[in-house]
């Protein structure tokens, strides 16, 4: 994975160790303006030297130093850090290893700390917190069952928690650091603090990475990769992702980018109507639309189980995208070399095995994140230029490539559409416009009060059951719908969201005012886990 030419020198790696929150300490690092990369901690050296970092942060993990076949940094480590005057930082795991690795001692510690705790500085003018005063406390969230025990010669402690464990060590001459906590999650309020403090006043690392220059230095990389006689396709789903890939490619290679836009039946209210005047006469992109609506759903009919909703979805999807390559071929006179995907570093990373799980570490990006596993025979080459970019990045980029603010903030949607929010048989009498039109209320509702941001994901649910009710002084049996609404951070979990109940006393009469066929609203309070965001 090859960083931008201009951070070479100055970025920051992260060595997984399988923590649960090695991507938030990639990702806090960026908020600094310092580029950062995680890869596996089982690396090579010559990944390692290639990559030139200036500081390496080793992150925490569920292993155990004692436990044979414990993943480790590579040989040669050590020797290569000192030698290059790399600064190296250990968090948790990462701290018992420097502490072992070095001629050091780690135990199972007598009470293991887990969850808040307080720790108190020991040593007066230690780098790690800036010169804090012998005394000085501050909440850290704690995940260790071992503990250093004996430190390596040369090393201090800096700080340790009220139980006495060692929370904090440093050796200044070798350059090597030491946390026993997280601080990059919120539950250690001054981990943000440390942080900045060790990477540019200890460290010396400059914050001058841009998402301007990751634009121009990703033009340049396109332009360098794709000749000048070379076409490239992309697949738009309306989302976010793929808008802006095509965008950037768009910006660099110009009418040479080829988009199709699908709409497969599943789409929301006027979804294709409103997603194509927004590439067409905001980003000007070349796309062409085509409406496979009838063979979609003609393949649905009458299926209920989930996974083959999914599979015939992503069978369709490859059909209809294999016959626009081959009618593209016809008009080029040659076949498109290039295949743009709005792959994000999220995945690149989740696609790699922990450390110690014994599986092959590889870079494979997870299938469903793939273009439905494209033929073979198409042998197309791949252009992920947000590949080192989390979804917050993504829309900032956006942004600057002026992609409307409106659509770079609109809720994640899922591939196989509002095939996953009809249990059951998609096709089933109108359902699929009575959910168009109910989303439709409770979307625009939620942005008329001005909620929209707060809110991770809302969508209506078309529950296949049917209900009695009174309208219109008629007894009814009509359809029921669902609500959900969910606060998420990166969506592995969310929260439903607390609306006043007076906005859904509102929305519920006015679907059951508005959309015939609907005579009962319920709303979805169940978080995930043990529920998953969609229905299906």
């Amino acid at each position: 994975m090859e960083p931008p030419k201009t951070l070479k020198s100055n970025i920051v790696l992260i060595l997984d160790y399988g923590s649960q929150y090695t991507h938030l300490i990639t990702r806090r690092i960026r908020t600094l303006s310092i580029f950062s990369l995680c890869i596996s901690g089982t690396s090579s050296l010559k990944t390692i030297t290639d990559l030139n970092p200036s500081v390496i942060i080793l992150s925490g993990g569920p292993h155990s130093v004692h436990t044979p076949n414990s993943p480790s940094f590579p040989d040669g480590f050590v020797e290569y850090v000192e030698k290059n005057g790399i600064f190296v930082l250990g968090i948790c795991y990462g701290l018992q290893l420097i502490v072992q690795k070095l001629g050091g001692a780690v135990a199972v510690g007598e009470k293991q700390e887990y969850g808040k705790m307080v720790i108190e500085v020991v040593k007066d003018c230690g780098e790690l917190f800036g010169g804090g005063c012998v005394g000085e406390k501050q909440v850290v969230w704690m995940s260790h069952g071992d503990e250093a025990v004996r430190l390596p010669d040369g090393f201090e402690v800096v700080a340790r928690s009220e139980q006495g464990a060692v929370a904090a060590v440093e050796n200044k001459c070798r350059r090597f650091y030491g946390l026993q906590y997280h601080p990059e999650v919120t539950h250690s309020p001054k981990g943000m603090e440390t942080l900045r403090h060790f990477l540019l006043d200890v460290c010396g690392v400059e914050a001058g990475w841009k998402m301007e220059d990751v634009m121009e230095e990703e033009i340049k990389v396109i332009r360098g990769m794709v000749g000048p006689q070379d076409h490239v396709i992309c697949a738009l789903s309306g989302g976010v992702d793929s808008t802006v890939a095509a965008t950037l490619v768009h910006k660099a290679i110009g009418e040479r980018l080829h988009c199709i836009f699908v709409d497969n039946g599943l789409l929301r209210y006027k979804e294709q109507e409103r997603v194509m005047e927004t590439f067409e006469k905001d980003l000007h992109l070349p796309v062409t639309c085509v409406d496979a609506s009838v063979r979609f759903l003609s393949e649905l009919k009458g299926v209920t189980d989930p996974e083959k909703k999914r599979k015939i979805i992503g069978k369709e999807f490859i059909a209809v995208f294999d016959a626009f390559a081959h009618d593209l071929e016809k008009k080029l006179g040659k076949k498109p070399t290039y295949l743009v995907q709005g792959t994000l570093y999220p995945d690149v990373i989740e696609s790699c095995p922990p450390p110690g799980s014994g599986k092959t570490h590889s870079h494979t990006i997870k299938s469903h994140h793939n273009v439905g596993g494209l033929p073979k025979d198409m042998k197309l080459k791949l252009i992920e230029p947000l590949k080192l970019l989390f979804k917050d990045e993504v829309r900032e980029l956006g942004k600057i490539l002026d992609v409307p603010v409106s659509f770079l903030k609109r809720h994640p949607f899922p591939g196989p559409g509002l095939a996953v929010r009809i249990p059951g048989d998609v096709t089933q009498g109108n359902a699929l416009d009575i959910l168009r039109q109910v989303d439709e209320i409770f979307i625009q509702a939620i942005k008329d009060a001005g909620i929209y941001d707060e809110i991770w994901q809302a969508f209506a649910v078309f529950l296949p059951v049917k209900t009695t009710g009174v309208q219109g002084d008629q007894r009814t049996h009509s359809n029921a719908v669902a609500l959900r609404a969910v606060t998420s951070h990166d969506g592995m979990t969310a929260d439903w969201y607390y609306f006043e109940h007076k906005f859904l006393d509102d929305v519920s009469r006015k679907i059951c005012n508005s959309v015939r066929g609907v005579n009962r609203v319920c709303l979805d309070i169940t978080s995930k886990p043990p529920s998953t965001i969609e229905w299906e």
